[in-house]
């Protein structure tokens, strides 16, 4: 049976040269990065190596990069420690109906410690309107976040100029970009945010590594507290085999990203145009122009996403409905529900995210074999013949 994997948003395959110079870590540079020997010495060179790497592929400088366990701790570092900085001057934090829930349940966290937290809403593409955000900034803001891709229907934000109205008014920026970095030309500089959050398992790196970006100057009270380690910003020991392989997965995607964007550009548009031709009552969910390279959001009528699924995988073809963080949820999407999309189309809704090591076959196969399974599905459903 053919493979096909097509949920890259979820995570990516690992790259042999990750891999190889992951172990190649594990094996000879053990030592512990704050030890004064020659040990400590060579896992911090590779360790500061990293730190360059992730650097380059954002436009950020080292010093600026804090090594995380993922996007989901430093999603918390921000939206916890900055507020708690800077309580003083204000309760009010600003973030959007579409965000991943690594913001959106610490806002719910934040709410229930003495916080106001607005959420604002999204258009029809699932985009935040900057006149929104101007209104809703206030004089007890003092920290806004939204994403810079949408992790389910792959929306594109206009983060700069979001991030500009923050500067205007005086208050912090941070962007979660992990569906974003790797895939889109990401400088801190042009975007012009504060901080920036970012995973390795998102760009054919490890899991359980991330970074944080933080520009110079800027502070937050730290989660954990412990040694001085990143600069007394994030304690405990580092996890250097998987900071080595997020820093050369981060210098190949710098490396390869404009010919990996125009691979996944034309595969997603051959993909989205296959099948709205083939399949009757199907809808594109997301930006039609600003979304991310490798995203295909859609929703069948008449049709349930975990239906879809669950016979695509019989196919030997993985895919997502909804996102991998809520897949064990039988609520629609909020992010679809955030657009306006109805509760019944959002359920028939799948996401195909494609990545580098798919080709053209891939997409032929899910082209041949996903319109006969919603056909079957629809066969099968009395909303579908009682829709005349």
């Amino acid at each position: 049976m053919r493979r096909v994997y097509m949920d890259n948003s979820a995570t990516t395959p690992v790259r042999q040269e990750v891999i190889e110079a992951m172990s190649e870590c594990m094996k000879d540079d053990f030592g512990n990065p704050s030890s004064l020997h020659w040990f400590g010495r060579q896992a911090r060179r590779r360790m500061e190596t990293a730190r360059e790497q992730v650097a380059g592929l954002i436009g950020a400088e080292p010093e600026e990069i804090v090594f995380t366990s993922g996007g989901t701790e430093a999603d918390n570092m921000v939206m916890k420690g900055v507020t708690q900085q800077l309580r003083h001057k204000g309760r009010h934090v600003i973030t959007s109906s579409v965000e991943h829930h690594a913001i959106l349940h610490t806002g719910e966290y934040l709410e229930k410690n003495g916080f106001d937290v607005t959420y604002l809403a999204v258009d029809e593409h699932g985009r935040v309107d900057p006149d929104h955000l101007r209104h809703a900034i206030g004089p007890q803001t003092t920290l806004v976040s939204i994403m810079l891709a949408n992790n389910e229907v792959g929306t594109i934000q206009p983060i700069e100029e979001l991030a500009a109205i923050c500067r205007e008014n005086g208050v912090l920026f941070h962007t979660d970009a992990v569906q974003g970095v790797g895939q889109l030309d990401v400088d801190v500089e042009t975007l012009g945010v504060d901080f920036l959050s970012l995973s390795g398992h998102k760009l054919y790196g490890p899991k359980g590594v991330g970074a944080l970006y933080v520009r110079r100057n800027r502070r937050f009270q730290p989660l954990f507290h412990g040694g001085g380690h990143e600069r007394r910003r994030r304690a405990g020991t580092e996890n250097i085999p998987g900071i080595v392989g997020l820093g050369l997965a981060c210098q190949l995607s710098h490396e390869e990203l404009p010919e990996r964007r125009e691979k996944l550009v034309a595969m997603r548009d051959g993909l989205i145009a296959g099948l709205i031709e083939r399949v009757e009552d199907v809808q594109l969910n997301g930006h039609p122009s600003e979304r991310l390279p490798n995203n295909c959001n859609l929703s069948f009528n008449y049709v349930e996403g975990e239906a879809m699924l669950l016979n695509l995988d019989l196919q030997g073809i993985a895919v997502a409905s909804g996102s991998a963080c809520t897949s064990g949820s039988i609520e629609p999407s909020h992010v679809l529900l955030a657009m306006g999309v109805s509760r019944e189309l959002a359920q028939g809704s799948l996401r195909l995210s494609l990545g580098s090591f798919n080709c053209t076959e891939d997409v032929d196969y899910v082209l041949e074999t996903l319109p006969p399974i919603v056909d079957k599905l629809r066969q099968m459903s009395p909303l579908y013949h009682g829709k005349e």
